[in-house]
């Protein structure tokens, strides 16, 4: 008996029948054994069908496919979380009597020594695959996502990096056209995952279905900002995610980046120039003027327009903001560093805003 596989065919009705046989079979010839061997019997079940131990940390056991029952039982037993293989062979077979066309399910389970024969059953028949779950928060960029999962312990950072510059267009054909690496297509979000697809690969793709499910129809059915490609939506996006602290001026942002980009003024955005530099700012270690001057295609201090890609994974907000901007006359923002923003319409008046930040920052 093998392990079922749910993409091939169900099995055939003289297979069906084969393995119905057998089942019905071991179920004439139990009741026969027990009443011959009497209570000797029942208690022999008793033992070998009873949890191992009383105690114990669960054991994560890989049941690959086309692994037969008969394996499964001597896996299980040589693992120490059941008895008896010739009990577990017994019960599968009562299993198969119960339902001809089911079988054990391929995949990675955490199983304890604590759960009886029948509960270790039930678990690889039914399928209750082991799986991990991990969360990515809005405004990471592949770099942070990638010494997440190294952190975690799912894949070295170098490989999930390598898996987001191979760009599935024949999956995802709606992807941007030459895209060197998927940022910002890589939705943000907390996802599920089994054990045994815990690859690069399959990440990225489930994040990429994920962005396709909850971010692309918000931009195919908007029909305002059509001047902005589907690369540049996301990347815009990305900066407003980057900038925006507080939920309330999302918008605001969004409008002073149209004004600018509208006007062909460069963004000026600080989040820009740490992704070139491979950097976090913070209050006790802002920018310096080298920084800001060090050319790179994502400097938005001397490029005009937008960087080449996404800076970072935007959330639901910033994609809604981006294509939604405040209607203001506003061109420039200064950061509290407080979350909160002053924004300003001229040069001057934004140059007064920085003083302002700077007196407040001194004096504590």
């Amino acid at each position: 008996m093998g392990i079922a596989n749910t993409k091939q065919k169900k099995p055939q009705n003289k297979q069906t029948m084969k393995r119905f046989s057998k089942g019905f079979f071991y179920l004439l010839i139990l009741p026969i054994i027990w009443g011959f061997l009497g209570w000797q019997g029942w208690a022999w079940w008793s033992w070998a069908s009873a949890a191992p131990q009383g105690q114990g940390n669960s054991v994560k056991i890989l049941i690959p496919a086309g692994t037969s029952s008969q394996q499964i039982g001597e896996d299980l037993k040589a693992a120490g979380l059941i008895r008896s293989d010739l009990a577990w062979r017994l019960w599968a077979r009562w299993l198969i009597f119960q339902n001809p066309q089911g079988d054990f399910k391929a995949g990675s389970y955490s199983l304890a020594p604590t759960q009886s024969l029948s509960q270790v059953a039930s678990t690889i028949w039914n399928g209750e695959v082991m799986t991990l779950s991990f969360t990515i928060p809005e405004g990471w960029s592949i770099q942070q996502m990638a010494e997440y999962f190294e952190q975690q312990g799912f894949f070295s950072a170098e490989e999930f990096i390598a898996a987001s510059r191979q760009i599935p267009y024949q999956d995802y054909p709606w992807l941007p056209q030459n895209l060197p690496l998927l940022e910002g297509f890589l939705f943000p979000d907390t996802y599920q995952v089994e054990a045994t697809e815990v690859t690069p690969r399959a990440v990225v793709r489930q994040m990429l279905n994920r962005f396709q499910e909850q971010a692309l129809p918000i931009y195919q059915q908007a029909q305002s900002q059509k001047n902005l490609s589907l690369n540049q939506w996301v990347t815009l996006a990305s900066i407003v995610e980057k900038e925006a602290v507080v939920h309330e001026e999302r918008n605001r942002i969004s409008g002073v980046f149209h004004n600018r980009l509208q006007q062909g003024i460069q963004l000026g955005s600080d989040p820009t120039v740490e992704y070139a530099l491979g950097i976090r700012q913070t209050v006790e270690q802002p920018l310096t003027f080298k920084q800001v001057e060090t050319p790179s295609p994502y400097n938005t201090y001397i490029n005009v327009g937008l960087p080449p890609t996404a800076i970072a994974s935007p959330g639901l907000a910033s994609l809604k903001a981006t294509l939604t901007p405040e209607k203001t006359d506003y061109l420039y923002f200064m950061a509290r560093y407080n979350g909160t923003h002053i924004f300003s319409r001229t040069e001057a008046e934004h140059q007064s805003a920085i003083a302002e930040v700077e007196r407040n920052l001194s004096s504590k």
